[in-house]
């Protein structure tokens, strides 16, 4: 099986982060969640959905 070497990149940082929350779903929540926050101007909104009737 032919590995990315974009995708191991990916795996290993999330790994690094996963490391230093101790594993804890919720230490790495509220990681993510600061890091969303202090980088919300970067982040792209998804567009609204408009109902048709």
């Amino acid at each position: 099986m032919k590995t990315d070497p974009t995708v191991d990149r990916i795996r290993k940082v999330r790994h690094a982060i996963s490391v230093q929350c101790d594993h804890d779903p919720r230490k790495l929540i509220a990681y993510y969640m600061k890091y969303q926050e202090k980088y919300k101007g970067r982040l792209m909104m998804s567009p609204k959905i408009v109902a048709r009737g």
